[in-house]
C-alpha cells in the first residue's frame, strides 16, 4: 500500500517508488478513465456505461455513478444515479459490475438528461430499486 511518504517521494522526484505495478490491485482511478466505462450485471448483461460521477465535495468521495441505460439513437435513454458502493471493478475488462439485472433497470425509476435528481437534498429516502436516495426528480415515490 502506498503511503503519504511514497506519494511525496513520487511527486518530488517524478519516479515511481512502489514497484512496477503500483496500482495492482486497482485502488486508484482517474475520473476520465472511468467515464465511458461499460457496466455489466452480475449475469454478464451489458447495462450501459458510466456517463458521469457525483462527488461529495464535503467528504471528498464519489457518492454516485451516473449510468446511461438503453435508448436508440438518443431516444428513450434513462439515467440512473447508482450509489458507488454498489459497484465493483472488473479490471480485466476495464469495466464495472452492478448486482442488478437488465430487467431490473428497465423497470426501475430513472431520470432523463433534462431532469437530474435534486442532488443537494440528502433525505436518504428508501428506494426499492437502489436502497438509498436518488432524489425527487426521478419519478420515484419509494
Amino acid at each position: 500500500m502506498k503511503t503519504v511518504d511514497s506519494f511525496e517521494k513520487d511527486n518530488q522526484s517524478g519516479e515511481n517508488h512502489s514497484g512496477s505495478h503500483p496500482n495492482t490491485p486497482v485502488k486508484y482511478l482517474t475520473a476520465s478513465s472511468v467515464i465511458g466505462d461499460n457496466i455489466y450485471s452480475h449475469l454478464d448483461e451489458h447495462l450501459g456505461e458510466i456517463k458521469d460521477l457525483m462527488i461529495d465535495i464535503e467528504h471528498g468521495t464519489i457518492d454516485y455513478v451516473i449510468i446511461e441505460f438503453g435508448g436508440f439513437m438518443g431516444i428513450g435513454k434513462k439515467y440512473f444515479a447508482v450509489p458507488f458502493r454498489l459497484m465493483r471493478v472488473d479490471s480485466d475488462r476495464h469495466a464495472f459490475i452492478l448486482n442488478k439485472t437488465r430487467a431490473a433497470l428497465e423497470s426501475a425509476p430513472g431520470f432523463d438528461k433534462d431532469h437530474w435528481p435534486d442532488t443537494n437534498s440528502h433525505e436518504q429516502k428508501h428506494s426499492a430499486a437502489w436502497g438509498s436516495f436518488m432524489g425527487p426528480n426521478t419519478g420515484s415515490e419509494y
